[in-house]
């Protein structure tokens, strides 16, 4: 086989995995299958897969052409985002977000019926353009108007 076929496959086959996983749904550990959310916290925020690895890579070029740049860094597996109330990581294999100081979980979700709200980007990587996205909203953490999103900041602020 090719190697550039199979390498085209073996990322087709890892998006799949990745986006049939319970790790990528941000509502999972509210189902109340508790027996689950131990794999759930795991994947949502574990090790990177290597197409997470890739992501990584893009953001190190990305990050310092960004109006957010001084609010950001790379760190390990997450984007830290310095926000005015709070400081956030981003995983940058889930996209799911941590709020310090004490890793609370933040559920943000796209807006429905206002457009595709994606960030463009010259290449194929939807996760990547929800990180961007998080990460300029959070960026600006003083101008979200989301009464779901402000509770769950204010909760431990």
């Amino acid at each position: 086989m090719p190697p550039l076929v199979f390498s085209e496959a073996m990322r087709d086959v890892d998006l799949f995995v990745g986006v049939t996983s319970i790790a990528t749904d941000p509502d999972w550990t509210d189902r109340g299958q508790d027996r689950h959310t131990a794999y759930w916290r795991t994947a949502a925020f574990g090790e990177l897969t290597a197409s997470a690895e890739v992501r990584r890579e893009a953001l190190a070029r990305i990050l310092p052409r960004l109006k957010i740049a001084g609010r950001c860094t790379l760190d390990g597996r997450f984007l830290t985002v310095r926000g005015d109330l709070r400081t956030y990581r981003i995983h940058l294999g889930s996209a799911n977000v941590l709020m310090a100081p004490d890793d609370a979980y933040l559920c943000i979700v796209p807006a429905r019926g206002k457009g595709p709200g994606r960030v463009f980007l010259p290449f194929e990587d939807e996760r990547l353009s929800l990180i961007l996205s998080k990460a300029f909203l959070l960026a600006a953490d003083t101008g979200i108007t989301d009464a779901s999103i402000l509770v769950q900041i204010e909760r431990g602020a």
